[in-house]
């Protein structure tokens, strides 16, 4: 025990420092923030699915509820239920096992529903492709309406993502 604690007082906390916010990426989260309030001008409820990944995509994607991108501010909030989202963000190559639970989900979704493939996984079947346990790509088992590249992608590019999405469902609407 004493080994352990005089250890502890050696190295003293080691933590990364906080990251360097500059004001061009503070001003692009901003606008994306502001462009998605103006379009939606109510709450978007989002169901997340894993169906297969390395949960690198997770950890992009919990990092937007953090105080520097803020999505609960934006009335953007995560859902248990699919019956109760707007929109699906999945992640991963679907796996064989979840492929119809994939399925379930969608179709449990109200519509309009909006489907967001987050990372290479999703949009492509990344190095998993398709084989004999995997589907592939998201769009092989539901439609996809935006695909997110990136292993993980950052968080920004994630919200972009969400943003596109949430720009076609009201370009729809508007045609209507």
């Amino acid at each position: 025990m004493w080994h352990i604690l005089k250890q502890i007082v050696r190295t003293g906390i080691v933590t990364e420092p906080a990251p360097n916010i500059d004001d061009a990426e503070r001003s692009v989260i901003q606008r994306i923030h502001r462009d998605i309030l103006g379009i939606l001008g109510q709450a978007l409820a989002i169901r997340q699915v894993d169906t297969g990944s390395c949960n690198g995509c997770e950890l992009e994607i919990n990092a937007l509820g953090n105080s520097y991108y803020n999505i609960e501010g934006l009335g953007i909030k995560f859902v248990a239920s699919p019956r109760h989202a707007d929109m699906l963000l999945v992640t991963g190559p679907v796996s064989r096992h979840m492929e119809e639970a994939l399925r379930r989900t969608f179709d449990a979704t109200p519509e309009p529903k909006l489907v967001v493939a987050v990372g290479d996984c999703a949009g492509t079947g990344g190095i998993f492709g398709e084989s004999y346990a995997s589907c592939g790509r998201v769009a092989n088992v539901i439609p996809v309406d935006v695909v997110v590249p990136g292993c993980p992608p950052p968080p920004i590019e994630i919200l972009r993502g969400i943003l596109g999405a949430v720009r076609q469902r009201h370009a729809r609407n508007s045609k209507r």
